[in-house]
This record gives C-alpha cells, sequence and structure tokens, in this order.
C-alpha cells in the first residue's frame, strides 16, 4: 500500500482485500445515489476527505491522489474534480484462484498421493519476497543427479509467480537439498509479457526453458547463461499463433513438441510437432492436431515422460472450469509419419482433495523417479 500525502492508494490486489477488511459496513438509510439497496453487501465505506479550495496549491496533489483510487478500481464520490467531501467506496474482493505447489509421492508416476514427509503446499504466494504475488504455479524441477554439470546436492524448481501489480507472469526459482523442504530464492526471468510454465530440461550440456508466452504469439527457447538466474532469449521455435504450454522432449533422436493452439478460452486442441535439431526448423506432424474439440485432455500439463520403455504425456482437464484434473496418456504409435495414444486406466491421477489448498482442482505434474519403484512428483492445485 502506496501512503500518499493525503489518502493510501492500493497497489495490488492484497492491498484492495486490505481495504476491504478495514472499511465499514454501508447503511442503508444513507447510501450515495450511485449505489441501490440490492447491493449494499458488495461495496463498503473507506472514509471521507474534503478537498481543498480549487485555487490552493495542494488542490492539484489531492486531485491527482484522488485519481490514483479511481485507477486502482476504489470509488470517488463525487467526481473529484469538484470541491467538498469527497466519499471513498470499495467494491468486494473478486473470488480468485488461488495456486500452490505441493510434493506428492507414490509406487509409479501415475498413482500418486501427497508426500508424508512435507505439510503441503510447500510453496505459496506468500513465500514469494521480490514481487508482489497472487499465486504460484506451473512446478518444473531439475533433481541434483538429472544433469551431473550442476550443484550435485541441490534441487532446482521453477515455476510461474503472478506478479499482481504488472498482472502478469514472471518465472520464480527455489532450491531444496532433500527435494522436501523448499527455499524461494527470487525471480529469474521476466519479460514485458506474461509468462508461465517455465519448461526447463538439459541437452547437449546447456540448460534450457521454454516457457508459456502465448502473449508474445511465440514459443521462445531461452537458455542458461548463469544457471539458474540468468537466462538469454535464443530463438523461436514457432510463432504466427497463439500457443499455450509447449511440452518439448526427445526420443528416438528427434525432438518432439505438444502444444495447446486453439484459444485462451477454449484449450481443446493440441497440435504436434517435431524436428532434427532443438533450435528447429519445427515441422508439424502429418495427425496434427491429434486432438480437437477435446477440452478434457488437449492443454499439456506437465513434462512428458520419456523413457527407454515408453513415452506418457501429461493433460490437464479444462471442460468444465481451467484446471479441474491431471490425466495420463500412454503414447503407443511414434513416427514421423504416424502417432496414436491410449488413456492410461485410473485416470484422472491427480484432481482436487475438496479442502484446503487444493480443494477445486490440480492441472500441473513434473515426474521425477528416485529409486525403482518410487517417484516423486512437484504438482499444484488451486482453491479460491
Amino acid at each position: 500500500m502506496k501512503q500518499g500525502r493525503y489518502v493510501r492508494i492500493p497497489e495490488c490486489p492484497q492491498d484492495m482485500r486490505l481495504l476491504w477488511e478495514q472499511a465499514q459496513a454501508l447503511d442503508l438509510a444513507a447510501l450515495p445515489d450511485w449505489l441501490q439497496p440490492e447491493d449494499v453487501a458488495d461495496y463498503r465505506f473507506v472514509g471521507a476527505i474534503r478537498s481543498p479550495d480549487k485555487m490552493s496549491a495542494d488542490a492539484a496533489a489531492l486531485i491527482a491522489e484522488l485519481d490514483d483510487l479511481e485507477s486502482a478500481g476504489l470509488i470517488v464520490d463525487p467526481d473529484v474534480t469538484k470541491t467538498g467531501p469527497h466519499g471513498i467506496y470499495v467494491a468486494a474482493p473478486r473470488r480468485e484462484p488461488i495456486w500452490s505447489i505441493g510434493i506428492y509421492e507414490g509406487d509409479s508416476p501415475v498413482t500418486l498421493s501427497p508426500s508424508p514427509r512435507v505439510q503441503n503446499p510447500v510453496l505459496r504466494a506468500d513465500d514469494v519476497i521480490d514481487v508482489p504475488a497472487l499465486f504460484v504455479a506451473d512446478p518444473f524441477v531439475i533433481p541434483p543427479f538429472s544433469i551431473p554439470d550442476l550443484a550435485a546436492a541441490t534441487w532446482h524448481m521453477f515455476f510461474e509467480v503472478l506478479n499482481s501489480r504488472s498482472g502478469k507472469g514472471e518465472i520464480g526459482w527455489a532450491t531444496s537439498r532433500d527435494g522436501y523442504q523448499w527455499q524461494y530464492r527470487q525471480i529469474v526471468l521476466a519479460e514485458e509479457f506474461h509468462l508461465s510454465y517455465p519448461h526447463v530440461f538439459g541437452a547437449d550440456g546447456e540448460v534450457y526453458m521454454v516457457p508459456e508466452s502465448h502473449e508474445a504469439g511465440a514459443v521462445r527457447l531461452y537458455r542458461a547463461i548463469e544457471f539458474p538466474t540468468r537466462w538469454t532469449f535464443v530463438s523461436t521455435l514457432l510463432d504466427g499463433g497463439y500457443f499455450a504450454d509447449a511440452s518439448i522432449f526427445r526420443r528416438d533422436g528427434r525432438w518432439w513438441m505438444y502444444v495447446e493452439a486453439s484459444s485462451p478460452k477454449d484449450h481443446d486442441s493440441l497440435r504436434f510437432y517435431h524436428a532434427d535439431r532443438l533450435a528447429g526448423p519445427w515441422l508439424e506432424h502429418p495427425r496434427s492436431p491429434v486432438l480437437d474439440g477435446d477440452a478434457t485432455a488437449a492443454r499439456p500439463a506437465g513434462r512428458v515422460l520419456a523413457t527407454a520403455n515408453h513415452v506418457v504425456r501429461f493433460a490437464q482437464n479444462c471442460s468444465t472450469a481451467y484446471g479441474l484434473d491431471v490425466r495420463a496418456y500412454r503414447v503407443t504409435q511414434l513416427t514421423t509419419t504416424a502417432y496414436a495414444e491410449r488413456e492410461i486406466v485410473g485416470n484422472p491421477i491427480l484432481y482436487g482433495s475438496g479442502s484446503g489448498w487444493n480443494a477445486r482442482g490440480m492441472h500441473h505434474i513434473d515426474n521425477v523417479e528416485l529409486a525403482a519403484g518410487r517417484w516423486w512428483a512437484c504438482v499444484d492445485g488451486w482453491t479460491v
């Protein structure tokens, strides 16, 4: 909350909620002219301030601050250019989805439950210390044993941080010594456009990231120049359209990419690409879109699990709301001319618990095999 010369000016949704909590309920017998009695529960009175005489040197400063209040979403009554007392009102905060990150474990990548070693969530918006965060989501992890050149005892997690001041997603970073207790560190990547879904992976001795950047109309590749805090843009892999949650993996000497490519609201078209080299050129598969008109399974939900024996992709169910649950699909045929998959028995593998941090749903998973028959995963979930 910014303290002005005359009034406090909210700078983020948390500030608006604080003003709401501190404001006074309205009296039905003394409502402002613009408010109907049936809407009285949706507004509260913050306070009143008297505008100085227009000729006063202070008038311009006060009018500017009242303008700032209106820009932040408060109601100033009457018009700020008029002298006399001004009533300041705040509307009830909207019920927003709040995402957090947890740790699950199980005996396979598709049979997981909350880890008994932690109290979930392990990361939430309150842990972010360098920007005002509304939520954290879309976790991708690099365990200490996956890339030999990295610090041998440190787990690295990258995830979306929704900056409530800018309204855009940025990429945050946290570390752990054991994969269970996590410490938030800092924002490591921010652009003029929204970023989320920071798909990180190693290739040819380098660490790369492909964050979701649909506002840029492209799938963009970044490389760590000083891992994990400094990243540089390398190249555009796809452009000229809407591309969400690109999920890249390597199989049979080729690179493959799933990406949802319908619209920010539909989440129902899964397109598929392949390339000889990570930098491209990327070619659309002749079977693409491999799904069309199916919001239960089209939008990617985390890293593709590609091992010597199988390929499993994860999808989020957005059929009736965004991010309801996570489902798994085994790829049964994969060549440059053919593609087939089948749903894994037991779907959904992640879903809302009905209470707490993931009451309403879950929409992301990143699996790590710790040992034979022992799987670890970072996941996310939401409530309101």
